[in-house]
C-alpha cells in the first residue's frame, strides 16, 4: 500500500499489484490499483529508488510514493476505577439451527 504524493501533496492511496522488470535495465513496470471511486489500475515504469520513495517527475510535476505501514489497533484504555474488577459477559440466547435439505425438483 502506498500514498501517492503529487506536487508535494497527498493525492491518493494505491495498492501495488505487481512489479515486473521492464525491457530497460534497472527499470520496472509497477502496476498500481488506485483506491478511488471507481478504482483504476495503471502501470508506471519506475526505477527501484522511485518505488522506495525517491521523488521523480511525471509531465514535469513532482511525484513521490510513500509506503503506508500496517496500522495496529489501539489497545483499549481501561478506566483506573474499573481496573481489577471483572464483569460477567452474557452470551446472547441462541436457538438451535435447523438444517433444511436442498431437494432437486424432477
Amino acid at each position: 500500500m502506498v500514498l501517492i504524493h503529487y506536487r508535494d501533496k497527498p493525492m491518493a492511496y494505491a495498492r501495488i499489484e505487481a512489479i515486473e522488470p521492464d525491457v530497460k535495465k534497472d527499470w520496472y513496470r509497477v502496476t498500481l490499483l488506485f483506491l478511488t471511486v471507481p478504482a483504476q489500475s495503471v502501470t508506471w515504469i519506475l526505477r527501484e529508488a522511485y518505488i522506495h520513495g525517491d521523488p521523480f517527475t511525471m509531465g514535469g510535476q513532482p511525484v513521490r510514493l510513500e509506503r503506508v505501514e500496517k496500522q495496529k489497533p489501539e489497545a483499549k484504555k481501561v478506566n483506573p476505577e474499573e481496573e481489577g474488577q471483572t464483569r460477567e459477559i452474557r452470551q446472547p440466547e441462541t436457538k438451535p439451527m435447523k438444517v433444511i435439505p436442498f431437494k432437486k425438483e424432477k
